[in-house]
């Protein structure tokens, strides 16, 4: 019992901080493409384009980066999710 809790421990401060990471960065590029898709549909107002629009390169890897995050998320969501967990 003592070897699995200290293991536990080292986990959590070990590796888990680099996934709680990935995931934080996903969900917050998500929504930045979720608000983004609703700007578009309600005011045709890109907000990608507006911030970034000179740099067409970097437009282009915040939509890469932007779907990227939404399939990692896809992929994760049950074994993340509190309600899907229960």
């Amino acid at each position: 019992m003592e070897y699995y809790e200290s293991s536990k421990t080292q986990n959590e401060t070990g590796g888990d901080w680099k996934m709680k990471l990935l995931h934080m960065v996903t969900f917050l590029l998500t929504v930045v493409g979720a608000i983004n898709w609703g700007l578009v549909g309600l005011m045709d107002f890109n907000l990608v384009n507006a911030v970034v629009g000179s740099m067409p390169e970097v437009e282009k890897v915040v939509y890469i980066l932007v779907g990227a995050s939404a399939v990692y998320l896809l992929l994760t969501h049950k074994k993340e999710c509190r309600v899907c967990t229960k």
